[in-house]
C-alpha cells in the first residue's frame, strides 16, 4: 500500500524547487526556481513523480503552478551539455554508452507528467509566461488549463534536434488533433492565450494579475460537485478517447447504477433520521 504523506498547511519541500501545500481538500503543487525560470532537471522529475504517485485519498482538487513571471523554461539547457548539471544524470553520456537503459530512465521521468491524469483529484494548470519544451508537457499532463494573456506555450525539443518525450505528443495530439500538434512541434511557433482557449486547450485566459483569483474561482467550482460523480466523470471522459463504443458505454451504465445506489442508501438513512457517510458523498461534502 502506498504510503502518503501528511501535508498540511505548512509548506512541504520534497525538492529544493518544488513547494507542496496543503489546504483542506486542495493540494498545491508549485515549482519554485525563479531565478531560472523554473526549469526543471531529472531530480525535480522524480519529486514530482512522487507527489503524483502519494496524492492523498481525501484530496480533491490538485493545482499545479509556478513560482514568478513564467511558468516554466523548460528543461535546464546545462543537462544537454557534456558533463550535465552537477548532481543530476549525465543524459548524453547515459543515451551514448547504455541507450536501454536510458530509455528506461526516461520512463520513470515520464511518470511526472502523465500520473497526473490518472490521479483520483481534479488537476489544473494555471500557466503564465512562457511554457517551453517540458514546462508545456507539465501543463498539459493536467486535466485543465487556465492561463495568464501572456501565456506562450511553445514545444521546443525539435528545434533542437528533440522530440517531445514527457508525455505530451499524445496530449498536444488529443487536445488539438494531430495536424495542428504536428505543426506546432516540428515549426516550434508559439501558441498565445487567445489561440489557446480557441483551440480548447486553456478553459480560460486572463489578466496575469487575476491569474490566482481566477484559479482559485475554477477550483471552488470543481469542488462545487459531489465528489464521487467527480471522480466518475473525470474517469470517464479521461478513457472515452481510446475506449471501443461498446466498453465506454459500459463503463457509464456502472457508474451510473454505483451512484444511484448510493444517493438511494443516502436518501434511505435521512428518511429513517440516520445520517450516513454516503449521505456526505452525494451531497458533495466531505
Amino acid at each position: 500500500m502506498t504510503e502518503h504523506p501528511s501535508y498540511d498547511a505548512a509548506e512541504h519541500r520534497p525538492h529544493p524547487h518544488l513547494a507542496v501545500r496543503r489546504e483542506g481538500p486542495v493540494l498545491h503543487v508549485r515549482l519554485d526556481n525563479p531565478t531560472r525560470l523554473n526549469a526543471q532537471t531529472p531530480s525535480l522529475w522524480l519529486a514530482l513523480a512522487e507527489v503524483a504517485r502519494t496524492i492523498p485519498d481525501d484530496v480533491r482538487v490538485v493545482d499545479l503552478t509556478g513560482t514568478g513571471p513564467t511558468f516554466s523554461a523548460g528543461l535546464d539547457r546545462s543537462m544537454l551539455t557534456p558533463g550535465g548539471v552537477t548532481g543530476e544524470p549525465d543524459l548524453i553520456a547515459m543515451c551514448v554508452t547504455d541507450p536501454d537503459g536510458a530509455a528506461t530512465t526516461i520512463g520513470r521521468y515520464q511518470e511526472a507528467f502523465t500520473l497526473w491524469r490518472d490521479a483520483k483529484p481534479l488537476v489544473v494548470a494555471a500557466v503564465q509566461g512562457h511554457a517551453v519544451g517540458a514546462g508545456f508537457q507539465l501543463a498539459l499532463g493536467a486535466d485543465l488549463r487556465i492561463v495568464a494573456d501572456d501565456v506562450q506555450f511553445r514545444m521546443a525539443e525539435t528545434s533542437l534536434g528533440l522530440v517531445p518525450d514527457l508525455g505530451g505528443t499524445a496530449a498536444l495530439v488529443e487536445l488539438l488533433g494531430y495536424p495542428r500538434a504536428l505543426e506546432l512541434c516540428v515549426t516550434s511557433r508559439s501558441m498565445g492565450a487567445a489561440e489557446a482557449v480557441a483551440t480548447g486547450l486553456a478553459t480560460l485566459a486572463v489578466p496575469a494579475a487575476e491569474l490566482a483569483s481566477a484559479t482559485a474561482d475554477l477550483v471552488a467550482a470543481l469542488l462545487a460537485a459531489p465528489p464521487a460523480a467527480a471522480v466518475a466523470t473525470k474517469l470517464l471522459l479521461s478513457r472515452a478517447g481510446s475506449t471501443p463504443r461498446a466498453q465506454q458505454l459500459a463503463a457509464e451504465r456502472s457508474a451510473q447504477t454505483v451512484l444511484i445506489g448510493t444517493m438511494a442508501r443516502a436518501m434511505r438513512g435521512m428518511a429513517t433520521g440516520g445520517g450516513t457517510d454516503d449521505a456526505a458523498d452525494a451531497g458533495g461534502a466531505r
